[in-house]
């Protein structure tokens, strides 16, 4: 259902049961899926894929090209899987030549005024609170939670299931299934809730816990804690990723926790 305050692009193409506010602007090169609400004042630019069932808040702007001087006007995108909310004033800019693509996977809430940059790979289930900043080329994986205001360094990856604590300075890569937290951003342990919450066992949360041990608590270094956890901790598909997570880390992981620091 298009307004007739909202304007559409001709070449657009939008599925049935979409349901288009006033004032909206929706570019040419736009796709929308079925059942997507688009609120008052979005602006939708070019090379946006939208999925289906999504609820995008007034002021919202997707697709604006990338805040990065090398972009030459070539032709990218940004992908936004089903379910997803997108709330009030959120920015998302399209990739550029590096990968092409800005992607947001399914049943992702992006709170007001989240910014997403160029290239950079959210998985599915994740939730940006309010005002969280990603640079260019990050990557989140499935069901992490960033808190609100917090800031993420260009070229970061943050594991699955990870919690990062609100007003956090992200400057080195977080493991899967950690906390983290303080300045500068420390492992505080294994994000036990969220685990549980998502069907994970005592037994299973235990594992994990025990390969973390060895990583930030046994005063070893990468290369030793994890040397140790593939030679002498039975292999399970927690154990290799969080292996093949921290040994693919360019930036280095987060730092541990320690007590006696000020």
């Amino acid at each position: 259902m298009n307004q007739p305050l909202a304007y559409v692009h001709p070449q657009a193409k939008i599925a049935r049961n979409v349901v288009i506010e006033p004032f909206v602007t929706v570019h040419k090169n736009v796709e929308v899926g079925e059942g997507t609400w688009i609120g008052s004042n979005v602006t939708i630019m070019e090379g946006a894929k939208i999925g289906k069932n999504c609820r995008i808040f007034p002021g919202a702007v997707i697709s604006a090209i990338p805040q990065d001087l090398k972009f030459a006007g070539e032709e990218t995108t940004v992908e936004i899987g089903d379910n997803t909310t997108i709330r009030e004033f959120v920015t998302i800019n399209r990739g550029t030549k590096e990968s092409n693509k800005t992607v947001i996977g399914n049943n992702c809430l992006l709170m007001a005024y989240v910014h997403v940059a160029h290239d950079c790979y959210i998985g599915n289930n994740c939730i940006l609170a309010n005002a969280a900043t990603l640079a260019g080329h990050i990557n989140i994986d499935d069901f992490a939670i960033l808190g609100g205001l917090s800031a993420v360094h260009q070229f970061v990856n943050i594991g699955a299931h990870v919690m990062v604590s609100g007003g956090s300075l992200v400057r080195k890569d977080v493991p899967p299934f950690t906390k983290a937290a303080r300045d500068p951003l420390s492992f505080v342990g294994i994000n036990s809730i969220g685990l549980r919450r998502r069907g994970f066992d005592s037994a299973k949360i235990n594992e994990i816990q025990d390969i973390y041990r060895v990583i930030y608590l046994k005063n070893l270094n990468v290369s030793q804690a994890l040397t140790y956890i593939e030679t002498e901790m039975p292999a399970s598909p927690e154990r290799d990723e969080i292996l093949s997570f921290i040994s693919k880390s360019s930036r280095g992981i987060m730092k541990g926790y320690s007590y006696h620091e000020k």
